[in-house]
């Protein structure tokens, strides 16, 4: 008769058995939690994996540190009184239904706004309301349903967290046993002991069972704690109804071990005690070596591809200078400006303050702050100039997980790794197939053969150089494009890269620069109070040309604007007292009359009255027509701009011809272009600024954003580019497509290596340890080859 186990946690029910709505339970705990999802419309969640859950602990009293509001603030990553984000550390995370369940947590408290699951790292970001719910409230919500967090006072001092050795450990012990087994079995390897009969060494066969026995006792540490995750990653997966790559390897240590230890047990022979031991220590040796390039990757992904993200610091002396963010240190004072991207928490000091916090919360409702409230990273500034007292250095993984923060990802897949998904499905069928058909004709023709034929091609066959491909590929490429300026927000943007057909340029601070530009007014004087609001009108302003004029113009007096408005695409405008001071178009400022000039120009009206323009005599990147003409090559080209076609002579001569040039475009207009684009089967990319070009930049396959001298920090673009990198654009994009080549390559790298392995395996030329050396040996195989190609690659840019 069958044990009854649990329906949520699967424990055994034999001791204490409680039946509820027609299934079985372990105990109260258990109901409960079935209980809640079945109020709550979860109950899918046991249709995706049986028994997926945990039996919650009773845990009251337990986090009653977490009512101290000093320790809630550094547990948090946000927090402004009525919204709050954190990341806790669930240990229990296993399987889809774990990140089901944990994504579905707004229905189980309707103060829970969002919650995404980092499957990898076993953690979960939560954003709530904190108005009628508390840290300590979800916490304690997690352990009733059994998803317990770890929380330690570690967390909050910043201390760093305990390394994970356990892998090292394992490595350790097979390593050690793997070794004395090799040494107990010398006496067989070079036929010392035989028999009594037979003769051989005397002591050798009075203590060949000690030796046996000790090499039993070698592999039990070495089965059942250094294989045990392969043993449970693969019943997870059975349990799931999914064969998963560890399956065949579980059963090649199993029936290893199982075979050997009969063997001794009625001394048939000296059993496969050294094949085991190796193979298990051989499998953790490949395992280690995985975790560590993964390791380097991400370090070199965190701490060396800094962003290029100018930030204005005001310094000792009241002066403003531009720096770049990740030299910004606690207690630096900020400048930050209208529609730019706060970097780091802090205080805010002047200025009226609109804050977007949508890239960190997704909430876009923006927040009113005063002076002396604080303010956090990631929010977006929408009213004006302010400045703020940085309260710590910036973090930039933080930028980075928010850059990559899935609420701003494009829905576009991986078409390695949908390849490399269908084919781990059908590989473990595959090889276990082959496993037992050669297997069945070695027990007819040679059964001596039979059992290493089975273990070699179970331990041999391996889907995990395939799918270290795309991973190790792109990730290099990430890094390598990182520290030549150009940074990416995740792997998939490489593949999106590489498919592009289409490119679409903007012209004011894109293909131009601000840095040599000159700009002579023409029209009335200003008066010291006009010049005086002018200035510091645009010294809010973001927009290249803004930045330009306000470089270009004489030091004034810094004061604070009562009001201040940016019309995207049209112009800014500030008050001071009665003074009212418009900059920008013509039609903006309300003058119709003016005579269309041949350069860009920047007009002013002060108190509704047109006083006269700043005209700009644009200065092209350098290297422009190179690039256009190489990348005409093999892409379609377009710019398109919003200012007036003055320059299109100009333009004509530089670009290769027919390249079509359009003018006056507004924002909403470069949106609808590429969409249209995209509705003929066109792969766009959009290089633009990552502010004011912010709507066509996330419409597009690849948005790039050229960073020279302002804040271009945006969830919208998929990458930046650095201005002094400008030349290297479709150096950048041919070798995203060489990258695609040399995926390709792995992948017949290691099928060529999996069919020759089979051929030895099958045929009974080679052993189980052989099997399992070679095994990480594939894998090391395709990533050395994938390190040497995109370094050899790195090589050729310039």
């Amino acid at each position: 008769m069958d044990r009854p186990s649990c329906y949520h946690c699967g424990d055994d029910c034999t001791k204490t058995r409680i039946d509820f709505d027609d299934r079985v339970f372990c105990c109260n705990g258990c109901k409960t939690v079935y209980e809640i999802f079945s109020n709550n419309d979860l109950s899918y969640y046991y249709d995706l994996e049986s028994s997926a859950g945990a039996t919650p602990n009773a845990i009251e009293g337990k986090y009653d540190f977490l009512d101290n509001e000093s320790i809630v603030g550094r547990l948090t990553e946000f927090n402004d009184g009525n919204m709050e984000i954190v990341n806790l550390y669930i240990p229990h995370i296993h399987c889809s239904s774990c990140i089901w369940v944990l994504e579905n947590l707004n229905k189980l408290h309707p103060a829970i706004k969002s919650s995404q699951v980092d499957f990898p790292k076993k953690s979960v970001r939560i954003t709530y309301n904190t108005i009628d719910f508390s840290l300590k409230q979800l916490v304690l919500l997690l352990g009733h349903i059994g998803y317990e967090p770890n929380i330690s006072l570690e967390d909050y001092d910043n201390k760093k967290k305990p390394v994970d050795r356990s892998l090292l450990y394992k490595l350790g012990v097979a390593g050690f046993a793997f070794g004395n087994v090799m040494f107990l079995s010398f006496p067989d390897y070079f036929d010392l002991s035989t028999s009594d009969v037979s003769g051989g060494e005397f002591w050798l066969n009075r203590y060949e069972p000690i030796f046996r026995w000790l090499m039993f006792a070698f592999s039990l540490p070495v089965v059942f704690y250094a294989g045990r995750d392969y043993f449970i990653s693969a019943y997870k997966g059975l349990r799931s109804g999914l064969l998963n790559i560890d399956v065949p390897i579980a059963l090649g240590i199993l029936v290893l071990f199982v075979r050997s230890t009969l063997e001794i047990i009625f001394d048939w022979g000296p059993g496969f005690f050294d094949s085991l031991t190796g193979l298990v220590f051989f499998l953790l040796l490949g395992k280690f070596f995985q975790q560590k390039t993964y390791s380097f990757l991400s370090f070199e992904r965190d701490y060396k591809s800094y962003f290029p993200i100018a930030v204005t610091r005001i310094n000792a002396k009241g002066a403003e200078e531009t720096t770049q963010v990740h030299d910004i240190k606690k207690g630096d004072r900020l400048l930050i400006r209208n529609e730019e991207l706060i970097p780091v928490d802090g205080i805010l000091i002047n200025g009226k303050a609109r804050i977007d916090y949508s890239f960190v919360s997704g909430e876009s409702e923006p927040v009113r702050k005063e002076s002396g409230d604080k303010i956090f990273a990631g929010g977006k500034q929408l009213n004006g100039l302010i400045e703020m007292e940085a309260l710590k250095k910036v973090s930039q993984s933080y930028l980075t997980q928010l850059w990559s923060n899935s609420v701003f990802r494009k829905d576009t897949s991986s078409t390695f790794q949908t390849l490399t998904d269908r084919i781990g499905k059908r590989f473990t069928i595959a090889v276990l197939s082959i496993a037992i058909v050669a297997s069945a004709y070695w027990l007819y023709t040679d059964p001596s053969r039979a059992m290493n034929v089975f273990t070699a091609v179970l331990i041999i066959a391996c889907p995990c150089a395939i799918a270290l491909a795309a991973p190790f590929t792109l990730g290099n490429m990430l890094r390598i494009f990182g520290r030549r300026k150009f940074y990416l927000k995740d792997i998939r943007t490489i593949e999106q890269l590489a498919q592009i057909d289409t490119a679409i340029f903007d012209k004011t601070g894109t293909i131009t620069t601000s840095l040599k530009s000159v700009a002579t007014y023409e029209g009335m004087p200003l008066t010291p109070e006009e010049e005086s609001l002018l200035k510091n009108t645009i010294r809010a302003s973001n927009h290249p040309l803004s930045r330009t004029l306000y470089d270009l113009l004489n030091e004034q007096n810094i004061i604070t604007l009562d009001e201040y408005e940016e019309h995207l695409g049209q112009g800014v405008e500030g008050s001071m007292g009665d003074d009212h001071m418009k900059v920008g178009s013509a039609d903006f400022v309300g003058e119709q009359q003016i005579e269309e000039s041949t350069n860009t120009a920047v007009h002013i009206s002060s108190n509704n009255v047109y006083k006269g323009k700043f005209i700009f005599h644009n200065e092209y990147r350098e290297g422009l027509s190179e690039v256009f003409k190489t990348m005409s090559e093999t892409l379609q080209l377009a710019i398109l701009s919003g200012d007036n076609d003055g320059e299109k002579g100009r333009l004509e001569k530089l670009v290769p011809k027919l390249t079509p040039l359009y003018f006056h475009q507004k924002p909403e207009e470069k949106l609808e272009f590429i969409k249209a684009l995209q509705q003929q089967d066109k792969n766009v990319m959009m290089v633009g600024d990552g502010l004011n070009d912010a709507g066509a930049l996330a419409q597009s396959n690849v948005g790039i954003a050229i960073s020279e001298n302002v804040n271009v920090f945006s969830p919208a673009c998929d990458a930046i580019l650095d201005a002094s990198k400008f030349q290297q654009l479709y150096a950048y994009i041919l070798a995203s497509k060489q990258a695609m080549n040399i995926i390709k390559l792995s992948f017949g790298l290691s099928l060529a290596y999996n069919l020759i392995g089979l051929y030895f395996a099958v045929t009974g030329q080679l052993s189980p340890v052989i099997a399992a050396i070679l095994m990480p040996l594939s894998s090391i195989s395709v990533v050395a080859f994938t390190t040497v190609m995109t370094n050899l690659m790195n090589r050729k840019l310039t």
